[in-house]
């Protein structure tokens, strides 16, 4: 991609180096000093709370630099930058869309963690990939996913990183347009496979985002040549069946979230020949309000 002159989004969150969660306990105080405010909380009966705050206080501390993250990509990480630059170009392309079509949008907040990360959704691992949590309007990431994307599931390219962030955005879209609340409302009157058929749905249409977002993109001359292709075998490489067909070697749509490969691909190169947002109808009944 051609991303070396665009600006970063200044809606980046980095947490790495803040542990499995974020917080640190005494905010970076050492054992010594929580030992004791433990010891004069017992003896006195004050809040230890109060007590390590005060303690932070006197040795000049406050929060640990790794309990206040680093907002921004920071300048000397390649990858960081990359995503921001990526995010900065999907606010550009659904201000774009959504000022067409006179409303605002609200872009989301990407943040970068390590290991694991606590959000709105509840605290989760790596393992679990890329997340977008409704309820924070944040989309996160493990900045490590990109390697596994090449090395794990055979997806190299910056494309195809590319690719991961803007789809996660598809779920933000999904948030403001209504279409999160009423897959929840109606996963929860269905059954499991039901239920697993609208989660379905819901991807698919992430991806066709993503592939309306890459249309955009284009249309700025920020795709090299082959960049769809990455883009492409990245939807393939994560679809439902080929991911259980590595892992078990046996295919069970019943049970899938995502979507068939096939499906991913079909859906991302729609979004992306037409470029609408009406063009990404997974659900068949109209995706905005």
């Amino acid at each position: 991609m051609r991303l070396e002159d665009q600006r970063v989004s200044q809606n980046v969150e980095d947490r790495r180096g803040m542990g499995g969660g974020g917080m640190r306990m005494g905010g970076g105080m050492g054992l010594g000093t929580i030992v004791i405010v433990l010891v004069v909380s017992w003896l006195t009966g004050a809040n230890p709370l109060t007590l390590f705050q005060m303690a932070g206080g006197l040795s000049g501390g406050g929060a640990a630099p790794a309990e206040q993250g680093r907002v921004g990509a920071p300048t000397d990480d390649p990858q960081a930058i990359f995503a921001g630059r990526v995010l900065a170009s999907t606010e550009d392309a659904w201000n774009g869309v959504f000022q067409a079509a006179g409303e605002r949008y609200r872009p989301p907040t990407l943040v970068l963690f390590e290991d694991a990360v606590q959000s709105a959704c509840g605290t989760n691992s790596a393992a679990v990939g890329p997340f977008y949590c409704p309820a924070d309007e944040k989309l996160y990431i493990d900045l490590t996913f990109f390697r596994e994307l090449d090395q794990k599931f055979g997806a190299p390219g910056d494309f195809a990183q590319a690719y991961v962030v803007a789809h996660e955005v598809g779920h933000h879209l999904q948030t403001l347009l209504g279409v999160s609340e009423r897959v929840q409302a109606a996963r929860q009157r269905a059954g499991e496979v039901e239920g697993n058929r609208l989660s379905v749905m819901q991807e698919l249409q992430a991806d066709c985002f993503a592939g309306v977002w890459a249309n955009h993109a284009s249309e700025r001359n920020l795709l090299d040549q082959g960049d769809v292709e990455e883009g492409l075998q990245a939807a393939a490489a994560i679809g439902d069946d080929t991911l259980q067909r590595r892992g078990s070697g046996r295919v069970s749509p019943e049970s899938w979230t995502h979507g068939s490969s096939e499906q991913r691909v079909t859906w991302l190169r729609r979004g992306m020949s037409e470029g609408t947002i009406d063009a990404c109808d997974t659900f068949g009944q109209g995706t905005r309000r």
